[in-house]
């Protein structure tokens, strides 16, 4: 072997390996408002409104469900490494409530201690009835489409 042929294959197999490597790794997404320490701050309780916090900070990310004076601005942070399902790193959530003529009651802030982590019951739903196993329910309706009396065409359905 010579030296020119190694080149080609040491040159190969290092790109394979950083193809390999860089495919792996983890990154961070940034997803939601972009909360501004400042520009929070500055909402105040009693001088502030509807429109001056519009203002300030822009449309929130979501309003209340149940109630239009509720404002919410959500940031959050995740990491993901590989194939694996994102983890999250930071969230930010800040909620401003206001009064019925549209004036700020409260302004709260809170951060990923909130999230509610809902793991599925073994994930499938249970169901009230029989199990069948798989060869029930693959065998199970032989004959029964298109029989005598079912109406289905059959020998013995009316008009025959």
């Amino acid at each position: 072997m010579s030296v020119t042929s190694i080149r080609p294959l040491t040159l190969a197999g290092l790109l394979a390996l950083g193809l390999t490597v860089t495919g792996c790794a983890g990154y961070r997404e940034g997803r939601g408002y972009i909360i501004d320490p400042q520009l929070s701050q500055a909402v105040s309780v009693g001088t502030d409104n509807k429109a001056s916090v519009e203002k300030t900070l822009g449309r929130p990310t979501f309003t209340g469900q149940f109630n239009d004076n509720e404002w919410y601005y959500v940031s959050r942070t995740t990491s993901t490494y590989a194939f694996r399902a994102p983890k999250v790193i930071r969230q930010d959530v800040l909620r401003i409530r206001f009064d019925a003529a549209g004036n700020v009651t409260a302004v709260d802030r809170t951060g990923k201690e909130q999230i509610a982590s809902i793991d599925p019951y073994n994930k499938t739903t249970p169901t009230l009835g029989r199990r069948k196993s798989f060869f029930e329910e693959f065998f199970g309706n032989i004959g029964s489409v298109g029989g005598v009396g079912t109406g289905a065409g059959g020998a013995g359905a009316p008009g025959q």
